[in-house]
């Protein structure tokens, strides 16, 4: 692993350890949850099938390349 990554890991967990204000801990408890889930289950039905959708198009072959995406969209790149 990264030494600086575990720097920062160390640099955290010191800080954390120091930490008295509840209002911080809980929002660092939220995130952690957060990071925890599963984003399927966070995203919409429509977002789903929308998603689902597209994984079936790609599996038919039906795909464009990314230069026929760049001339469709070129007007707002």
């Amino acid at each position: 692993m990264d030494v600086n990554i575990q720097n920062k890991k160390i640099e955290l967990i010191q800080w954390l350890s120091t930490l008295n204000d509840m209002s911080v801990i809980e929002k660092i408890m939220k995130l952690r949850e957060r990071e925890k889930s599963d984003w399927w289950n966070e995203i919409s039905a429509t977002e789903k099938k929308s998603l689902e959708k597209g994984i079936k198009d790609a599996d038919a072959g039906k795909l464009n390349s990314h230069s026929d995406v760049k001339k469709i969209y070129e007007k707002w790149l």
